[in-house]
């Protein structure tokens, strides 16, 4: 188990991490997820032991290893930036850390295989990284990471340079492959859906504050503040300040929507509500949802999804729907929000009230 205890950085009077509290168990999947220089990379650094604590202290199984260096802390750690031996084969690039732990030949040869057979790599094994695609090289330095079986792996966005059908592949693979072994795994990335899709916990980060930690469906569905919510959310957060009076929520003391049952608990006053962008849908949909019209601003076209801008009431929300919608701009459109997924925050961005699937 790995302890953070009130850790925090500060370099030349800039706090880096602010002070932060985490509790990885063995065998877990992790997930630092958040903006470039939200603090990943920095977090990271402190629990492989590259940098120190400015204050607090880090246990591995209630043992202090604060003070400890990286070389006494068996740690493996992969970068968007892959680093490999140049004058070594791809075969003893991923050799390399069992060398060094006196690990017999065969088993050395089998656990190379294997994970050269995993990352695609086995026909490039006696080649140099320099005679390797960019790709093929970060494959590289995930397969030392794997073999080396450290007690943990810290991949800092590790697929980022790997091609589409790949990076699915491994994002799928790669959780129960460290689980396995009991690895503690923390994976730091900038997208949610990968979040998502990798599961296990979630540490949402922003300017270096961790705003939640726990399951990552429920740190998705549950955000206990709107800078989580808005972390969690790709396209952005769509969001209206509104007053809550007589069960409707009223925007310049017009009506916008009827207040849904599940937030009919939250006080009179002043709010914002959000949702994420695919809870707007172009017509109406099997479900109970709020009519509303709105006019448009841009439509984005990405392959089989469209991002299309729209204007309700002065504020600029995105509607991520399937299918090509090109929609002129300027144009009052019907659109269908699933009012089962809106979420409430206060004045000082507290979560309040519940959500369709239970309280924030």
């Amino acid at each position: 188990m790995l302890e953070l205890r009130n850790v925090s950085k500060t370099v030349g009077g800039a706090c880096h991490i602010h002070p932060t509290n985490l509790t990885l168990e063995r065998g877990s999947l992790n997930v630092l997820l958040g903006p470039t220089l939200s603090g990943k990379t920095s977090l990271m650094r402190l629990m492989a032991g590259l940098d120190r604590p400015s204050e607090g202290t880090i246990l591995f199984d209630g043992e202090d290893v604060t003070g400890w260096p990286v070389q006494k802390r068996n740690i493996a750690m992969v970068y968007q930036q892959f680093i490999n031996y140049p004058a070594l084969t791809v075969y003893e690039n991923i050799a390399s850390p069992m060398r060094i732990a006196g690990k017999d030949q065969e088993t050395i040869d089998r656990e190379v295989r294997k994970a050269a057979d995993l990352l695609r790599l086995t026909p490039y094994l006696d080649r140099t990284p320099l005679n390797l695609s960019g790709g093929q090289q970060q494959r590289t330095a995930l397969a030392r990471a794997i073999v080396k079986k450290a007690t943990v792996v810290l991949l800092d966005e590790p697929l980022a340079n790997l091609d589409y059908k790949l990076r699915e592949e491994l994002r799928e693979e790669l959780p129960r492959l460290f689980a396995e072994t009991g690895t503690i795994f923390v994976y730091a990335t900038t997208e949610p859906s990968e979040a998502l899709l990798l599961g296990g916990s979630t540490a949402t980060l922003s300017e270096g504050r961790v705003t939640q930690f726990g399951r990552t469906i429920d740190v998705y569905r549950h955000p206990v503040d709107i800078l989580t919510a808005r972390t969690f959310a790709d396209p952005p957060l769509n969001t209206i300040d509104v007053v809550k009076t007589d069960g409707r929520f009223l925007r310049a003391e017009q009506p916008v929507i009827p207040v849904p049952s599940h937030l009919s608990t939250v006080p009179d006053g002043p709010l914002t509500i959000a949702f994420q962008p695919h809870h707007l849908y172009p017509g109406q949909t099997g479900h109970l949802a709020e009519h509303i019209r709105a006019r448009t601003m841009i439509s984005e076209i990405a392959g089989s999804e469209s991002f299309v801008h729209v204007d309700f009431s002065g504020q600029r929300w995105v509607m991520l729907a399937q299918g090509i919608h090109d929609i002129e701009p300027d144009r009052e459109i019907d659109l269908y929000l699933d009012t089962r997924h809106l979420m409430a925050f206060d004045g000082a961005g507290r979560a309040i009230g519940e959500t369709a699937f239970g309280r924030a």
